[in-house]
């Protein structure tokens, strides 16, 4: 634990903002991811689960896993930015956000290829045995982001530094930077330049799905509602990657710059109060994840669908009586539906 002056600059804005973000984030993250995991536990037997199936599976565990630090966060910026709790923790916290940040690029990623390939290679993609792959590609993401986010438990990860109400130190996590330090700069640079990498090549995949759906024939009306909902599910993962992870990018590096002391302390002000914001947007990746399986998956969208009917009819017409325990049951669609094969 270093101790540190005051000299730095702050961003007191954020400690209303984000016990406030992060405690709605919490809340309705853990709900949707939960109930995801629920109906992909309970509806598709593990050996039917094919390679796209995988990858949400696994990109909802990393959801989970930055959900549940969110509360230690929530109590961080709302004792002003003081570390209160064990400093294992903020380890801990720090390991986890970034576990959740760069595996949620990664499985967009390989989500991505994955309908990129369906689009341009359906007949291949079809035969192609893809369960393997998709638990393979996984373990692969896993053990590399994992290796990688190891390094937040060898950090010292808490610094103190005076208060500025004058009134004893606080303990800061994850907040400090050796001045001029060349490896930051270099992880720093090395991170944002992986990240525009995977995103240009996610964008120039998504242009190529784009393209082929809107220049195939759609004859029947199945064939327009498919099309329809893959060009939706493109648009949703573009609008989580622009919304979440590119302004957290593309202010990253100069965050860095000026927290290393290369920038002058107006602009170290400046940059710092848009890198806050970035973090907000960042972590409601948690809850827009959920959405794109909505677009993936039919069987979950009817779930979803039957669950929702089911809740508006209870309201309607409750045809339950206590007295003799008789429940009437109403079908709420005759006409069975096929699961896609995605």
């Amino acid at each position: 634990m270093e101790t540190n002056d005051s000299s730095r600059v702050d961003s007191e804005f954020r400690y209303t903002l984000f016990p406030i973000i992060y405690s709605i984030i919490f809340v309705l993250g853990v709900v949707a991811n939960s109930y995801v995991l629920w109906v992909f536990v309970h509806l598709y037997p593990s050996k039917k689960l094919n390679e796209i199936k995988i990858f949400m599976v696994n990109l909802t565990m990393a959801d989970l896993l930055f959900l549940i630090t969110l509360p230690l966060w929530i109590i961080y910026y709302y004792h002003q930015g003081d570390w209160i709790l064990p400093k294992f923790l903020c380890n801990l916290a720090g390991c986890f956000f970034f576990i959740n940040t760069y595996c949620s690029v990664a499985f967009l990623a390989v989500i991505t290829y994955n309908r990129f390939q369906a689009v341009t290679r359906p007949i291949k993609t079809a035969q192609a045995t893809t369960r393997k792959r998709g638990i393979s590609l996984s373990l692969v993401i896993w053990v590399a982001i994992v290796a990688a986010a190891s390094y937040f438990f060898v950090l010292d990860s808490t610094n103190v530094e005076p208060n500025k109400t004058g009134s004893g130190n606080i303990t800061r996590c994850f907040e400090h930077y050796e001045k001029g330090s060349m490896p930051v700069l270099i992880i720093h640079i090395f991170l944002v330049s992986g990240f525009f990498l995977v995103f240009f090549i996610i964008l120039f995949c998504n242009l190529i799905i784009i393209r082929t759906l809107l220049m195939q024939p759609t004859q029947l009306q199945h064939n327009a509602e498919v099309k329809r909902r893959a060009l939706w599910m493109v648009c949703t993962v573009l609008a989580v990657f622009i919304i979440c992870f590119v302004p957290h990018h593309i202010v990253q590096l100069p965050w860095t710059l000026a927290e290393l002391g290369f920038q002058d302390s107006n602009f170290h002000q400046a940059i710092n109060d848009a890198h806050q914001v970035t973090l907000c947007l960042l972590s409601t990746n948690c809850v827009l994840d959920p959405i794109i399986y909505c677009f993936l998956t039919k069987k979950f969208r009817k779930h979803l669908t039957e669950k929702f009917h089911s809740m508006r009819s209870s309201r309607k017409c409750p045809l339950a009586t206590t007295e003799t325990g008789t429940e009437v049951v109403l079908p709420l669609n005759n006409n069975p539906v096929n699961s896609l094969k995605n």
